[in-house]
Formats: structure tokens, sequence, C-alpha cells
């Protein structure tokens, strides 16, 4: 074991490792309060629902061009990242090798941040781009480019970046400056150290867990959602809220069963697992579906989507050119749901991203899972839009009629379509376990002081609120339901992110300053060992002149008492002539 991660080891546990310490911190306490009564009004309250689409309605409508500029402000800032120097900071020590190993760090980051979504979407947003484009007609030869290259756009560069600015601010400071995993430790430069449990700490947290609560409710959502669709689609039995119920239960179960294990077993072990399932799910797509339109989609679509990446980034359709509503209901939405994740999947990314440098942490999380997110939007989108574009196949009514279907519906396309089906569910109840897990991981960390291993009380409490809120939202209003919770818990926490941004560039450029960062530190270094060279060389000269010199004097000794009269004469007479000069 490297010498770094002994000493890892070796560090005090920071945070409450009690359950009955957690429960008397004001974060554990108000969140509590606030996850139990939104169960008991959600289930009580006959018009709710009403309530939740008038929230999203507003919030779209009014602070919709906050999330455009926020999405578009987060990419900008986690590019700079990548290339300024600021990079070269490691996250801990500046010899501490990374905590996981790459594949096994790549695929925590797809299980607990995009898993469920992309089974959900894959399929059913590229048809309903196809169906419904931002601009121009649908189900034509453009429609189904556009639908592509805006599936890229939502699932890209953008939503990682998020994701990026949280995981990194949380990491920096945790693991850098030697903070508690706290989201208030990300605001450490403006809060004080003093101060990160204090009134204005405690609320940041608390607005973190809220967020988190809805961001996840939303993904667990969906995958009930789809989960059921499965159930319907090889066995007949109607995808309705009394199914959901049961499969919340279940699975929630089985997500409690798994954070028991801890994170080096449970979560890493299903992420890898399941991210192995996924690919060869993938392959057998790419092989037995119209590989050569995908390649060629694929192809197409990436150049559109970089081509036209700074007009999407700030796109919003003031004037109302393109299709109605088509903004709020995706590009919005999207950005949305991505913050409301980003206390989640942020603080995961932090948990498991020990011993990375900015630069190579920015990178890992941004450009990889992106390419990653190309590929199976090309690979099962592409799929998809061939059937509906150019077959008889149907399987727009099908995504029109519901959503969680789709994926089923282009994997019935194929020869074994049940086994498809079933290994698809399969994968679909992997992900939902394992972000259920993490996300009771993070929220556990939350209301434990940033414990980053918190009891396992704590984690079994909020592993079954999570449940018990995707099955509010769901019984709410299903979908819609799902993306007003979203909506409503990332706009808060969207105004904590300018000011981590702020925080983590600040302590930044202090260490760039301080010439602390290890490149500058290593140019500092290289050249004093310069000086010390040159100094040593010196010294050398300078006593092997000493050696001839007294060499010389010696021989000198001998001289006659005339020769030194002589010499002395000579000096008066020129101070002499020298004083006559300056008389003149």
């Amino acid at each position: 074991m490297p010498k770094a991660r002994k000493q890892r080891k070796q560090k005090k546990q920071r945070g409450l490792s009690s359950f009955s310490e957690s429960l008397k911190t004001p974060v554990f306490l108000i969140s509590l309060i606030f996850a139990i009564t939104f169960v008991l009004v959600g289930s009580l309250l006959p018009d709710f629902d009403v309530y939740m689409d008038q929230a999203f309605a507003w919030i779209v409508t009014n602070l919709g061009w906050t999330f455009i500029l926020g999405g578009s402000a987060f990419l900008i800032i986690t590019l700079f990242l990548i290339i300024s120097p600021l990079g070269e900071i490691r996250l801990g020590g500046d010899h501490e090798e990374p905590e996981y190993s790459t594949g096994s760090w790549f695929a925590m980051l797809f299980s607990a941040g995009m898993g469920i979504g992309l089974l959900f979407w894959g399929v059913s947003e590229p048809i309903n781009h196809y169906a419904w484009p931002p601009y121009g007609e649908g189900g034509t030869d453009q429609a189904v480019h556009m639908a592509l290259q805006y599936s890229f756009f939502h699932w890209g560069l953008h939503p990682w970046a998020i994701y990026a600015v949280v995981a990194g601010s949380l990491a920096y400071f945790t693991y850098r400056k030697e903070l508690p995993m706290l989201l208030s430790s990300t605001l450490e430069p403006l809060l004080g150290r003093n101060n990160l449990n204090g009134a204005w700490g405690n609320a940041v947290n608390i607005i973190g867990v809220v967020a988190t609560l809805f961001g996840i409710s939303t993904s667990l959502g969906l995958g009930v959602m789809q989960i059921g669709g499965g159930m319907e689609t090889l066995f007949g039995i109607p995808n309705n809220t009394t199914l959901w119920l049961i499969i919340i239960v279940i699975v929630t179960t089985l997500a409690i069963i798994s954070t028991t294990t801890g994170i080096d077993r449970g979560i890493k072990w299903l992420s890898q697992i399941n991210m192995g399932v996924a690919g060869l799910l993938l392959l057998f797509v790419l092989i037995l579906g119209p590989t050569l339109f995908i390649l060629n989609a694929f192809t197409h679509s990436t150049g559109a989507y970089l081509q036209n990446l700074m007009s999407m980034s700030f796109g919003i359709d003031a004037a109302g050119a393109g299709a109605e509503g088509w903004y709020s209901a995706w590009t919005i939405f999207y950005w949305a749901w991505w913050i409301s994740w980003a206390p989640f999947v942020g603080s995961f990314i932090a948990r498991v991203s020990r011993g990375r440098t900015i630069r190579s942490f920015s990178i890992g999380v941004l450009l990889v899972p992106t390419a990653v997110s190309m590929v199976w939007f090309s690979v099962f989108g592409g799929t998809a839009l061939y059937r509906e574009h150019f077959t008889d196949a149907s399987i727009l009514d099908i995504v029109l009629k519901d959503e969680a279907l789709g994926f089923f519906a282009m994997l019935s396309q194929f020869p074994f379509s049940d086994l498809l089906v079933v290994v698809a569910m399969l994968s679909l109840t992997v992900f939902f376990i394992t972000s259920s897990d993490s996300g009771t991981y993070v929220i556990g960390m939350l209301t434990s002081k940033g414990n980053m291993n918190p009891p396992i009380q704590l984690r079994i409490t909020w592993g079954v609120l999570e449940g018990a809120f995707a099955a509010v939202l769901l019984l709410s209003g299903g979908l819609a339901a799902l993306q007003t919770a979203a909506v409503v818990g990332g706009f808060p926490f969207m105004i904590i992110m300018f000011f981590m941004i702020f925080c983590l560039i600040k302590a930044m450029f202090a260490e760039l300053s301080g010439g602390s960062l290890p490149m500058e530190r290593q140019r500092i270094y290289t050249a004093l060992e310069d000086l010390r060279t040159e100094r040593k060389i010196l010294d050398d000269v300078i006593n092997e002149n000493e050696d001839e010199w007294i060499s010389e004097g010696d021989e000198g000794f001998g001289d006659s008492e005339d020769d030194v009269e002589e010499t002395e004469e000579n000096v008066e007479e020129t101070e002499e002539n020298d004083k006559e000069d300056k008389e003149k």
C-alpha cells in the first residue's frame, strides 16, 4: 500500500460517528422535519399536484434564464481550471495517489451520476425531439439530426461541468484544506473556519439536503416508472401507481441492505458489474442494429453539437421563433435537474476522488462521461430513430403514450427481445440501488457534520425517506411532478454554487500567489537549487584565487625595503596628482 494511503487512514475521522449525536444537530432536525412534512402534505393534500404544477410554471417562466446562464458559467469555469496553472493542484497532499483505480472511479461516476436517466431517456428523448424539435418541422431528415444533437447537449458537457464545480470545491476544501466534507466548507473563505456549523453554514447544508432529496427522488421515480414499464412489456402487468409503490418498497429495501456494506464493497462492486452489463447491452445493439447509420449519425451529430455549442448554451428562444414551451420542458428542466443533483452527485464524486489533480479530475469528470453519453445516445437513440424514420416501427406512438416504455420498445425490435428487456431491467434496478445508496451516504455526511462514513442508522433513515419522497411525487402527478421537484430543488442551490466558484477561485489564487502550488513550488525549488549551484561555483573560484594570491604573497615577502619604499612614494605621488586635478 502506498505510503500516502497509510497516512490517510491514520488521520482522525471528522464529523459525528454516533447516531444519537447526529439526531441533535440542527441540519438533521430541520431537514428531517421538512422531509416528513413534505411526505405528509403530499399524501394528504388533495390539490398537491396542482400547486406543484403552478410552482414549476412560475419558476421556468420567470427564472428560466438564470438556469441557462448558470449552466454555461459552470462549464466555462471548469474549462478554465483544466487549462490554467491551477489544474496542478492535487486534491489532497502533493504526493498522494488516487484512492480508487480509474476504472472503478468511472464506474461509480456513472452509477451515481446518470445511470437511471440514461436508461430512461436514452430512447425517449431523441424520439421526442424527432417529433417535437426546438425549430422546424418534426418527422423530417433534419429532425433526425437535431434529435441527437440536442440529446448530446442535454447530457454532455454542461451537466458534468455542474457536477465538477461542486465535487471539485468539496474535494479541494476537504482534502487540501482539511475541512469536514460539508457543503458549507466550500464557503470557508466567506464564512470563516469557525462558522461552518453556524447559522449560515447550517442553512447551506440544509439547502443541500433538500435539493438532494428532490433531485434523487426525481431519478428514483423515473427508475420506478421504467421498471414498471418493463414489467408491463414482459408480463402485461399494468404500469400504474400500485405497481410503482411495490417496486419502491422492494428496491428501497435492497438499497438499504447495500448501504450497510459500505462504499468499498456495495457501491463499488455493483457499479463495476452494472457498467459491464450496460456495456454488453450497448455492443449487442450496435452490432445487430443499423451499425452504419449509428456511426454516421454519431459523426454528424458530434460535429453539429460542437459547432453549435455556443448558441445552444445561451439559447432560450426569447422571441418565440421555435416550438412553444420547448426550452421550459427540456433545457431548463434538465439544467435544474442537474443542479438539484449536484449536492448529491458532487459530494459522492468528491468522496471517491481524493488524490487526483484538479486537471485530471476535471478532465475525467467532464470529458470522459460526455463521450460515453454521446455514444450511448447514438447507439440506442440512433437505433430508435432509424426504426422510426426508415421503417414501419411504431416507437414514437409508444413513447407518446408512456415515455418509460421507449427503451423497451426499441429492444423489442431485436432477436431475444425478452432477454434484452430482462437485462435492461436488472441494470436499471442496480442503478436504482446505487443511486439510492449513494444518496444516503451524501445526506448522511451532511447531517453528521461531515463524517465520510456516517452511522448506519442515519443512512437507513435517509434511505427510507428517499423512497417515501419518490412515492409521494409519483402519486402526485408522475413525470410532471418529478420534473417540478427537480426545478424547485435546483434554484436555491444554484445560488450557492456561484458563491462556491468565488471561494474556490479565491483560495486557489491565494495558493498561486503564495507559491504553494505544486508547479510553482517546483519552479521555486529549481531556482533556489540553481542559485546554490552558482554560489558554490563562485565560492570555489574565490577560494582558488585566494590560494594563488596567498602563494604569490608568500613569495613576495622576500622583497627588499627599497622596493617597499618605492611603492609608497608612487602612491603618495598619485594622491598629490589627484589632489591637484581636483583643485583645477
